[in-house]
């Protein structure tokens, strides 16, 4: 059975044909407003969406501004160079193991929220986010996908000075400012996809595209990465899975986001994001250019 979930003024809400639907309404009372809830009532959202024509819809997706589809995950990881196009273009071995890390959960936000940036090294990464339904421990590849209630696409925002400042590098601190992880714009339940192991994601900044691959070029696939992760964590319902970026980020090019810039995000069958970019402070390294984006960064003449 499939579903897609949306967050409309912090009310849970199915998505159909642009317009959403409050599920505390067409459930007659009997799901809440709280999209953590939701998630731990699945079987309901589904039969409800199954039946979506026998609803009048709330109202229209026109105008709306959308909050996470998740909110208040206990956890969340994340894969670096899981693309073998964006391992070749940071001079990086293709690792044999998923290089897991972690993003800090206070770091997600919805959609078109702003992205506040306190330096002028950060960097985007546009990805697809599996999410997980049913908590599991050590589950097996064949099993994985029944763990998945839905995917989404996430931006894995990066503040490069703090990410690299440290010796050796450390990646949780420098991915994990307040608005580093937009999510959204809905969750989708992977049964709705034609082909969820193939899906386009593209990225733009401004009018400029900047990254465009398919999830099928993925090194260790969602199957994978679950099942390695719970090989020795417990992952829990809500939990969030960035599953890596393909080539084309910022520090590679010398093209790191600016104060303004608009940033997009689109993978197919999920939607689009749109996040503007604002300076709002300087932190206490951002001085800091790392030395592998010394030698890009536009001089101050050619700004």
């Amino acid at each position: 059975m499939s579903f897609k979930l949306g967050n409309v003024g912090n009310k849970a809400s199915l998505i159909f044909n642009n317009e959403y639907y409050l599920l505390s309404e067409i459930s007659n009372g009997k799901l809440s407003d709280n999209m953590d809830d939701i998630l731990h009532s699945i079987d309901v959202v589904e039969e409800l969406y199954s039946n979506i024509d026998e609803f009048e819809a709330t109202g229209s997706l026109k105008d709306i501004k959308l909050g996470p589809p998740v909110t208040n995950s206990k956890n969340c990881f994340a894969v670096g160079l899981n693309y073998k196009n964006h391992a070749e273009e940071s001079a990086m071995e293709i690792p044999p193991f998923p290089m897991i890390f972690t993003k800090h959960t206070t770091c997600i936000c919805g959609p078109h929220d702003d992205i506040e940036m306190r330096s002028d090294i950060v960097d985007y990464e546009a990805e697809l986010v599996a999410v997980i339904g049913k908590e599991g421990k050590n589950i097996s590849t064949d099993d994985a996908w029944s763990h998945v209630i839905g995917l989404t696409a996430g931006q894995d925002i990066s503040d490069r000075s703090v990410q690299f400042h440290a010796s050796p590098p450390q990646f949780n601190l420098g991915k994990s400012f307040d608005t580093f992880g937009p999510i959204g714009p809905f969750l989708v339940s992977p049964d709705l996809f034609k082909d969820k192991s193939s899906l386009e994601l593209e990225c733009l900044v401004n009018d400029d595209l900047r990254q465009k691959d398919n999830t099928n070029d993925l090194i260790f696939d969602i199957p994978y990465i679950i099942s390695y992760i719970s090989e020795f964590i417990t992952l829990k319902t809500g939990d969030l899975i960035f599953t890596g970026t393909p080539a084309g980020v910022g520090a590679t090019q010398g093209k790191l986001l600016k104060d303004g810039d608009i940033l997009t995000t689109t993978i197919e069958e999920i939607g689009t994001m749109k996040n503007k970019c604002v300076r709002v402070s300087d932190h206490s390294n951002s001085a800091f250019i790392p030395e592998f984006i010394k030698g890009k960064m536009p001089s101050k003449e050619s700004d």
